[in-house]
């Protein structure tokens, strides 16, 4: 365990070279407020995390039946620092993580743009990413709409077909979030109805219906 601490502390300390102090006060002046914000960008983040992939490729398991990178990314993402949140989303190894972690972290997601980052680096990938999408888009909580959307549109972009349960479950609630209050959900719901319109003729007319039935 000291050994991942002492790790993050080093990539912490990494974070001072790719100081970026206007996209720090651009986050700040739009109302986006983390403990620590190194306005890091995403490009340089990712060279980060494809840097920290290759370096813990060839290490085994010392404590844990986790692979290192899973400790690393579970000690990162405690670290209330956004480019550390960011990093632990690119990091974890998504066939690991089990539900109850993933639980943990939904709940502890308190900016839009960290929810984006799980959504595409992580939430899509997990071996029940279905599952917890509807669950997701049925909740009266912004971010767990917003994931639950941005998974969806990645699955159905992956060719991915919802059975009849999936596809009354899922209209409904696009249709819902459509004229819901949140405007990062009117549009992450609205990319999903696109994604899920291009499976094919049938879905395109199911989805053109349920536009309709709301007006749009």
């Amino acid at each position: 365990m000291e050994d991942v601490r002492d790790k993050v502390k080093e990539i912490k300390q990494s974070f001072r070279l790719m100081m970026d102090g206007v996209v720090a006060q651009s986050m700040r002046e739009k109302g986006v407020n983390y403990h620590l914000n190194w306005g890091a960008t995403l490009p340089r983040l990712k060279a980060k995390a494809e840097e920290l992939k290759a370096e813990y490729a060839s290490l085994s398991p010392l404590t844990s039946d986790h692979s290192p990178l899973y400790d690393l990314a579970i000690a990162l993402w405690k670290e209330n620092v956004r480019e550390c949140k960011i990093l632990a989303t690119m990091l974890m190894p998504a066939d690991e993580m089990l539900p109850g972690v993933c639980d943990v972290w939904m709940e502890q997601i308190a900016e839009l743009e960290i929810a984006e980052q799980a959504a595409f680096n992580l939430w899509q990938h997990l071996p029940y990413a279905p599952v917890k999408a509807y669950e997701w888009i049925a909740s009266d909580k912004e971010y767990y709409q917003l994931c639950g959307f941005h998974v969806l549109s990645r699955l159905f972009m992956n060719g991915q077909e919802p059975n009849e349960r999936g596809i009354n479950e899922f209209l409904d609630q696009a249709m819902a979030a459509l004229n819901g209050p949140f405007w990062s959900v009117r549009k992450a719901a609205l990319q999903s109805v696109n994604h899920f319109s291009d499976l094919g003729l049938v879905y395109e007319r199911m989805a053109s219906s349920a536009l309709r039935s709301i007006s749009l």
